[in-house]
């Protein structure tokens, strides 16, 4: 590994019993990066993130985290990392700063108690430092988690879902931090099902079956898919998107607002499809740039290869 890298495995493979979940996944984060982890449930993500901060050992290849050895050094990466999990895993009958002091303990943190008081501060979590943390809400809970993950001043952070089930105010807030931490320097890998959360990433990166199968800005994945797609204004949107989804060369078709939305690799399959009067021929279509929640629902309604 270089320094420009904070991130850098290649070849990784694991496998439980028969079903291969990581196969051959190579990846390079560069440093200071906020890289989005997106896959179906199952496709890997998971056990990537684990494998990359040394709670499991690959089955097969290797690389390093940080500069060191995924398995030969793994504690002393656990050391430099914040990992958050896809659970809330913190003691609900302490208050926030009981947890954060006990975390900061652990660490063995020089003036502790000053470097909790900090995070709480900068976490925006100062009038509930005294709560107990069963009684936060999932969006405080999760800037807990996230205290936690950077009390100790990591260089990476690996997040696993980290706002599954928190409300849009609470993703957006959330959010910032961790791009105000990007700009402080510290890397990020962060796995979401989350459009709008992906689009806040700097790389996207997709996997299916323990495998990347595309990567890089969000912008580029979505302008580089391939994929048609059409948007149409008029009456009865949602008995027009019944009747395209049943035509050949249609993989989506969807309302939003006021519009109609259907995208597809086969253009000539769409446009017999909107043009028939039994599908969109009374509505008016355009084409569309096609976006990154087109690419995703493309991507997981391909068949898949072997076990996730």
């Amino acid at each position: 590994m270089t320094a420009e890298f904070a991130i850098d495995v290649r070849d990784l493979h694991k496998r439980y019993g028969d079903r291969k979940v990581v196969d051959g996944l190579t990846l390079a984060v560069p440093a200071g990066e906020i890289c989005g982890f997106l896959g179906a449930n199952g496709s890997g993500k998971t056990t990537t993130i684990r494998m990359l901060c040394g709670l499991i050992k690959p089955d097969g290849g290797g690389g390093t985290c940080l500069g060191l050895d995924i398995v030969r050094s793994a504690p002393l990466i656990r050391r430099q990392i914040g990992y958050m999990t896809q659970r809330f895993s913190f003691y609900d009958d302490l208050t926030v700063f009981e947890n954060l002091d006990f975390v900061g303990a652990v660490y063995e943190l020089v003036n502790r108690h000053q470097a909790v008081r900090a995070i709480i501060e900068r976490m925006g979590l100062a009038d509930r430092s005294d709560q107990l943390a069963g009684q936060l809400s999932g969006g405080w809970k999760q800037r807990l988690a996230l205290a936690a993950c950077v009390l100790h001043e990591p260089k990476l952070l690996l997040l696993d879902e980290p706002t599954a089930g928190v409300d849009a105010k609470a993703r957006r807030e959330f959010w910032d931090l961790i791009h105000d931490m990007a700009g402080e320097g510290i890397t990020v890998l962060v796995s979401t099902h989350y459009m709008d959360e992906a689009e806040r990433c700097g790389r996207i990166v997709y996997l299916s079956d323990g495998k990347i199968v595309v990567q890089g800005s969000p912008d580029a994945v979505a302008r580089g898919s391939g994929l048609v797609t059409y948007e149409a204004t008029g009456a009865d949107l949602d008995i027009a998107a019944r009747k395209l989804r049943l035509m050949a060369g249609v993989e989506a078709a969807a309302v939003f607002g006021s519009a109609l939305r259907i995208a597809g690799m086969d253009r000539a399959a769409l446009d017999r499809a909107i043009a028939s009067p039994d599908g969109g021929g009374a509505l008016a279509w355009h084409e569309a740039v096609p976006q990154l929640e087109d690419v995703f629902i493309h991507l997981l309604s391909q068949p898949a290869k072997g076990a996730s």
